[in-house]
């Protein structure tokens, strides 16, 4: 059985506080609202499995209600490279679905994830139905823009402390990762994952910005205290 076939027959309705988890769900018209909750589901995905593979037709919008996926491109054509990961709260692959096209990206659970899914035919009644939906996927596609032309400014950074930072950061995105908060649970080799470091350097990297007072490495995670710094870091040397 494929993992994708796994993960449906694993899928359930979402529990109220899992609904209430989705912030543009609670913006909808009363009517789109219902609909919209009808048709979502949530999955558990183990570390590894697939959510989308390239060359797939689209059938869902995904959002993670709790673990961490990265994307990544297609490993047949050369090496691995990620392009971001996928933290708490966020929602992906709207301009894919929008397209009714192939998925051009993979997404991968690093950790044990809960991912929920609307199916595409709902997405695009939502869409032909309700304007508080199109406004949020608007913003959606607008933020999503910002996040690459942020990791392409990563890619030409040299620094691995930088990189580290500017990665955190992205992360921490309260309109992509609204689920997120001050607190993101991560290891060291996740990060590692996401960054493209090896977990050593990525453990000076965080030495680095702890000792700077931008975050704080808690037990399973880390807190931000300053991300503006993160942020910023590195800006004037582009």
């Amino acid at each position: 059985m494929s993992v994708v076939n796994r993960l449906r027959q694993r899928a359930r309705p979402l529990t109220e506080e899992e609904l209430a988890s989705i912030p543009w769900l609670a913006r909808l018209e009363e009517e789109a609202r219902a609909r919209a909750q009808r048709a979502l589901m949530v999955s558990e995905a183990e570390p590894g499995d697939y959510i989308c593979r390239v060359g797939r037709p689209v059938t869902y919008w995904f959002g993670l209600i709790d673990g961490l996926l990265k994307m990544s491109n297609d490993d047949s054509q050369g090496p691995i490279m990620t392009f971001t990961g996928v933290a708490p709260g966020g929602w992906f692959g709207e301009g894919t679905a929008l397209k009714r096209e192939a998925y051009r990206y993979n997404i991968q659970a690093l950790r044990r994830s809960r991912v929920a899914g609307l199916p595409v035919e709902t997405f695009h009644w939502l869409l032909d139905h309700s304007i508080a939906f199109n406004r949020s996927v608007m913003n959606q596609l607008n933020e999503r823009l910002g996040q690459f032309i942020a990791a392409r400014e990563i890619d030409r950074i040299a620094d691995p402390d930088v990189r580290v930072a500017r990665s955190l950061a992205n992360l921490f995105h309260p309109g992509l990762f609204p689920g997120v908060g001050e607190v993101l649970r991560i290891t060291q080799q996740e990060l590692a994952y996401l960054v493209g470091l090896s977990r050593q350097r990525v453990n000076r990297a965080l030495a680095r910005w702890e000792q700077a007072g931008a975050i704080r490495v808690e037990y399973g995670g880390l807190r931000v205290l300053d991300l503006a710094t993160l942020r910023g870091a590195g800006r004037d040397r582009l």
